[in-house]
């Protein structure tokens, strides 16, 4: 009775201190918790409307990245507790609550955007965490035992494992076809031919990363629509044109209202303009009422209750006229000029997914004599530029310069002005909602906006950054942009013509969706050749950088030499314009050269102003904007072979290994 009284129903003071150890564990236990909930939900913060600024703030991603860490800690700590039996199993019920929470708060639709990759960081950190932590705790339990037979034995695992990993990736993960380009051929690094000296990685780690990553095929992901698609559209619009019975549902022109050029402001940008503006085209009478040009793009639910993407192009004989007429101004050296833009591509992730279509221009690459092997006696050929370099890890970085001829953040021309000048008729398609590619606060006149523009601006599209392919109703994204520019193609076959089609499948993590526009690429190139349409055409099949996508790559050096080396391929056709014996010399040798997004700029200007291109002056801060600028030189002229990226001071990427400090600053 005396010990009951004294220490209540305990039977021993030490059994009470032992309880209230336990309490005071639990309850550190459930802070800890409760700081890991908070921190990570501090880490993802609502970021979405304000995305356009909050993903440069370096000091925002280093506090973001720290929260994450620490959360990621603490549950591997505990996870450890529990596996040594210092804390209670019942424990694990947190462990999973949280992986829940961390599950849904991961903003984005599971594999469908962004979002998916706060988890995807969170999990790979602690994964780390308890990497680093459990093999140290069994080695101090062995200690604590004094058992030397398992110590030894387990010592002896730990170097074997070792081992393995060094054969493992330094045999079977191997670079030797890193510096392989198509046509057999090879990145040359001689240091006195060129100035720039690739550094080769050591470890690629891309040879296994297809059968665990490609998770369209893991969860066999189709494009075959979903039954909620047209609810999904009419809860999207703000037009007061939609009502319930809507089947049909055009899509604003996004080139017909000055409004739309500035982007963004607040709440009235692009994404904000369309859904406003969305046609009934059930009751097509409205379309007078609201002074709105026929639609182009027609998302039609009335034979198809999963909807379907309806494409025409709308063919403007009052523009192909006017354009007619300019075209005396000078001769160019292409009538045609399209540019097919894959963000985040890197050289080699292009060669190892693009199989189809680098196939399709590599039959074309030259041979002896500046003609191709294949073709000996066709005026097409293909060219790869091996050393062609991105200035920035982003597409903020390198975009502006391919179709401005500047940096980001000052008052820019678009190239497509100077096109329309000289008889060219634009067109325009982002798979994303942007008016352009990156994010560009311009004050834009309707004189450089494309004559076409093809926005996906869906409620049903995935999101940026997926990790599965980004389906629109029956077809990837791509699908549908490749035959909004087969029908432009067509339709102005008889004028002067410039295409750009910028598409981000590239732009995720895992590198396994680019495989899936393969297809799709292949067949629109092979079929307008086919059918003799890339006449006089050049096409330029390109990227702005390597994937800077968070991912299992990250952890290796060849991730920062694929960053700095975006895939660039050129297929031209020799127009009598070109200059055969001259400008075909210069492309050939200035494919192992180091190109810039500078050099894409004047290389567009010059094919379109041709031989007048060399007379017009280079672009200057006190001077109006030019279809040339003095940052770089057209492909088609002799490139100073020793230039490197220390040329450029805004260049971070640094992969050359050699260079000389002597050479005049670009």
């Amino acid at each position: 009775m005396k010990l009951l009284y004294q220490y209540g129903s305990y039977s021993s003071l030490e059994e009470k201190n032992n309880h209230n150890k336990s309490r005071l564990l639990s309850y550190i236990i459930y802070i800890l918790f409760l700081l890991s909930y908070y921190l990570y939900y501090l880490a993802l913060e609502k970021c979405y409307n304000g995305q356009y600024g909050c993903g440069k703030k370096l000091r925002w991603i280093r506090k973001k990245i720290f929260q994450v860490f620490l959360s990621a800690i603490i549950i591997a700590i505990l996870f450890e507790l529990m596996l040594l039996k210092l804390v209670s199993k019942l424990h694990l019920i947190h462990v999973l609550i949280i992986l829940f929470i961390f599950y849904i708060y991961s903003h984005g639709d599971e594999f469908y955007d962004h979002g998916f990759y706060n988890l995807l960081g969170y999990t790979l950190i602690l994964i780390i965490s308890l990497i680093l932590i459990f093999p140290f705790n069994i080695l101090l339990y062995l200690i604590k035992i004094k058992n030397k037979a398992l110590i030894f034995i387990y010592l002896t695992f730990l170097i074997l494992l070792f081992f393995f990993y060094i054969f493992f990736f330094h045999s079977k993960l191997n670079c030797k076809n890193w510096p392989k380009g198509l046509n057999n051929t090879y990145i040359e690094n001689d240091i006195n031919k060129y100035g720039c000296e690739i550094q080769i990685p050591k470890i690629c780690p891309y040879k296994i990363g297809s059968f665990f990553l490609d998770f369209s095929r893991i969860y066999k992901v189709k494009c075959d629509g979903d039954l909620t698609s047209r609810k999904k559209t009419i809860k999207f619009s703000k037009s007061p044109n939609i009502n319930e019975n809507t089947t049909k549902f055009g899509y604003p022109l996004t080139n017909s209202d000055p409004m739309c050029l500035h982007f963004p402001k607040k709440k009235k940008n692009i994404n904000y303009y369309i859904r406003k503006n969305l046609i009934d085209m059930d009751n097509i009478t409205q379309l007078n009422k609201t002074k709105l040009n026929f639609p182009e793009i027609v998302a039609d639910f009335s034979k198809n209750p999963c909807g379907e993407i309806i494409i025409n192009v709308n063919y403007n004989e009052k523009i192909s006229k006017e354009r007619k007429k300019l075209e005396k101004k000078s001769l160019p050296l292409y009538e045609n000029i399209m540019i097919l833009f894959l963000d985040s591509v890197s050289r080699t992730n292009g060669i190892r997914q693009l199989k189809k279509t680098l196939k399709f221009i590599e039959q074309f690459m030259p041979f002896q004599g500046y003609s191709n092997k294949l073709y000996p006696n066709d005026k097409y050929h293909a060219f790869q530029f091996l050393k062609y370099h991105s200035f920035k890890y982003n597409t903020g970085g390198n975009y502006p310069k391919m179709f401005y001829g500047h940096n980001r953040g000052r008052k820019m021309t678009r190239i497509t002005k100077y096109l329309k000048q000289n008889g060219y008729i634009t067109a325009f398609s982002n798979d994303l909602c942007r008016l352009d590619s990156c994010f560009l606060p311009r004050d834009m006149t309707l004189k450089e906006i494309s004559d076409h523009e093809y926005l996906i601006c869906d409620a049903n599209k995935k999101g940026a950054n997926s990790m599965i392919k980004r389906c629109l109703y029956d077809k990837i994204n791509i699908g549908h942009q490749l035959e909004y520019g087969n029908q432009f193609w067509r339709k102005y076959k008889n004028n002067r013509k410039f295409l750009l089609i910028v598409n981000n499948d590239g732009h995720e993590g895992t590198l396994e969706i680019l495989k899936y526009d393969d297809e799709y690429l292949f067949k629109f190139l092979n079929n307008l050749f086919t059918e003799n349409l890339l006449k006089d055409t050049i096409v330029m099949l390109l990227s702005d950088h390597g994937c800077t996508m968070p991912s299992i790559y990250h952890f290796n050096d060849s991730f920062n030499f694929d960053v700095a080396l975006p895939m660039l391929y050129i297929l031209s056709y020799d127009n009598k314009n070109l200059g055969y014996y001259e400008q075909y010399k210069y492309l050939y040798e200035n494919q192992q050269k180091f190109i810039t997004a500078y050099d894409i700029y004047n290389t567009i200007g010059h094919s379109a102003y041709g031989k007048y291109y060399n007379k017009i002056k280079n672009k200057e801060k006190s001077k109006k904007d030019t279809p040339k600028t003095k940052f770089g030189k057209s492909i088609f002229t002799e490139i100073d072979s020793k230039r490197t990226p220390y040329n450029y001071k805004s260049m971070e990427t640094k992969i050359c290994k050699s260079y000389k400090k002597t050479i005049k600053k670009y």
